[in-house]
């Protein structure tokens, strides 16, 4: 999160900033790369498919050979699953994505200290641009400032959310991990709202929506007037053209429940 006084407009050397990407979850049940590469060749028509792909895999792999097979094919390993191979997936510097159902662990605040403003990020380029942040972590009924601080890692428990007052224009991105993201006025059309947390819309909620983005399968989004073009929730997503109708421009819950998918709740109805 980059902090910009009024009198510095430096361009940030490294931002982080929320772009919703597609990959294939590649399970595997056997540690026989001669079975795996017969059914990479059933499955795949070519070796130019260059699709990410992420390693799931119930059994014991030679790892570094692995991926010399699926690169062989086309697809490119971007991470492993939480789990048998997760050491090494270290050794070759993949990436670790948490099971199913499971958040990645947060860099959250050791200190409170006073309100700052930080920026929204462009969705497609590093340049901060206007905003205006607030952190608030609930504590007994009581709100207390917070300021993100990367270099502490603290429990999951402690969850930090983020109350954003600007609207959220196209081109804009606003990504928190820690906690619910609030955002009291009006998502545009372009712009995207991210977080691992829930989702709250206080205004007209367009552009695109995601809430869970870790894998949290309890994380809900809730919309003043409900017209994204895209919503996720734990990594499933309806586009808008897919959206039921009845929901459109209301009050609008959404959840992910097991075997049904997302599920669109208008919230005068609940």
């Amino acid at each position: 999160m980059t902090i910009l006084d009024n009198a510095e407009q430096a361009t940030p050397a490294v931002t982080f900033y929320g772009k919703m990407l597609t990959f294939s979850r590649l399970q595997i049940t056997t540690s026989d790369l001669s079975i795996i590469d017969a059914q990479l060749g059933a499955m795949l028509s070519n070796k130019t498919s260059n699709i990410p792909v992420l390693i799931d895999s119930d059994v014991e792999q030679d790892l570094p050979a692995l991926v010399d097979l699926l690169w062989s094919w086309g697809l490119q390993p971007i991470g492993v699953v939480k789990g048998l191979l997760e050491q090494q997936a270290r050794s070759q510097r993949l990436a670790i994505f948490p099971a199913d159902g499971k958040r990645i662990e947060r860099i959250l605040p050791s200190k409170k200290t006073a309100l700052q403003t930080p920026v929204a990020q462009p969705a497609d380029s590093s340049t901060a641009t206007e905003g205006a942040e607030r952190f608030a972590e609930t504590n007994t009924n009581t709100l207390n400032a917070a300021v993100m601080t990367p270099e502490t890692l603290i429990s999951a428990e402690q969850i930090t959310s983020l109350i954003y007052d600007q609207m959220l224009r196209s081109g804009q991105s606003l990504n928190h991990v820690g906690g619910d993201l609030i955002l009291t006025n009006s998502i545009n059309s372009g712009a995207e709202a991210i977080t691992d947390n829930s989702l709250h819309v206080y205004g007209r909620a367009q552009g695109r929506l995601v809430a869970g983005a870790t894998g949290d399968k309890d994380a809900r989004i809730f919309c003043q007037a409900f017209n994204p073009s895209l919503v996720s929730v734990a990594g499933t997503y309806c586009l808008r053209d897919n959206l039921p109708a009845h929901v459109i421009d209301k009050s609008v819950q959404v959840r992910f429940v097991e075997g049904e998918g997302l599920v669109f709740k208008v919230m005068e109805d609940i």
